[in-house]
């Protein structure tokens, strides 16, 4: 997503550094990481539930082309039952 390397960090540190000075800076570094560790689990999360609802509607189209099957199969029971209906009538005839 981001194209952040080694040394745009390591600029960013020394820039924060000079800024906020040494005495600050592990309190400034343990909130952006704190921060960092709850974005990186909000992502994870959001990602689990797109997976979870794609996998949901695989089921759902899985289970609807199972109904149309076995309502095929059923105007072929059907079918089937009416034609030897009709051939019992023939042969009595």
């Amino acid at each position: 997503m981001f194209d952040i390397g080694f040394w745009e960090f390591a600029l960013i540190g020394v820039i924060t550094l000079i800024i906020v000075g040494p005495e600050k800076m592990p309190a400034i570094a343990r909130k952006a990481g704190k921060y960092a560790g709850k974005a990186k689990r909000f992502m994870a999360k959001i990602q689990e539930d797109i997976g979870d609802e794609l996998e949901a509607d695989k089921i759902k189209e899985h289970l609807n082309l199972q109904d149309e099957d076995s309502n095929v199969l059923e105007v072929l029971e059907d079918t089937k039952s009416t034609f030897d209906d009709i051939k019992k009538d023939v042969n009595k005839s």
